[in-house]
């Protein structure tokens, strides 16, 4: 009898000692944080999604850090945005036209989950881009986690 509660008491110990030890485990994240502004390019003339041979993305000021370099056939593009500021523009080489973008929105923190933490949201107010050669169509100004089209760039 004493034998069959000393493995008893001894598999208790153990189940506690383990159930102990995944709770206090920090969990994966899993979802996406990474909140920015998702374009598709159309081309101009078709009327419909159409990959541009080459893009060239990068912020003004920071050639260096190209999002995008020459990056050849992208329906999509993620175009991050800074959550300290109330604006960014960036630098877009779509094949021969270059252009310059500017984004103009509010940035709010969003929870994500206990396990990712906080990302930021934006609200996209507004797109301004200097050529004419390139137009920009502002269809969701809810800039989130999720990858719904946030703006057409026609070329």
């Amino acid at each position: 009898m004493e034998r069959q509660y000393t493995g008893f008491l001894f598999s208790l110990v153990l189940i506690l000692i383990v159930s102990a030890s995944d709770s206090c485990t920090p969990e994966t994240c899993l979802e996406n944080t990474l909140s920015g502004v998702n374009a598709v390019f159309f081309s101009t003339s078709e009327g419909k999604i159409m990959a541009p041979d080459s893009v060239t993305l990068y912020g003004i000021g920071r050639v260096t850090d190209k999002i995008y370099s020459k990056t050849a056939r992208l329906e999509t593009i993620h175009i991050p945005l800074d959550a300290g500021t109330t604006s960014c523009s960036f630098v877009i080489k779509i094949n021969d036209f270059t252009d310059t973008l500017t984004f103009n929105y509010i940035s709010y923190p969003h929870l994500v989950s206990k396990e990712c933490g906080f990302t930021y949201f934006h609200r996209l107010d507004e797109v301004v881009n200097k050529s004419e050669n390139i137009d920009i169509a502002l269809l969701n100004g809810t800039i989130t986690t999720s990858n719904e089209e946030n703006i057409r760039i026609y070329y």
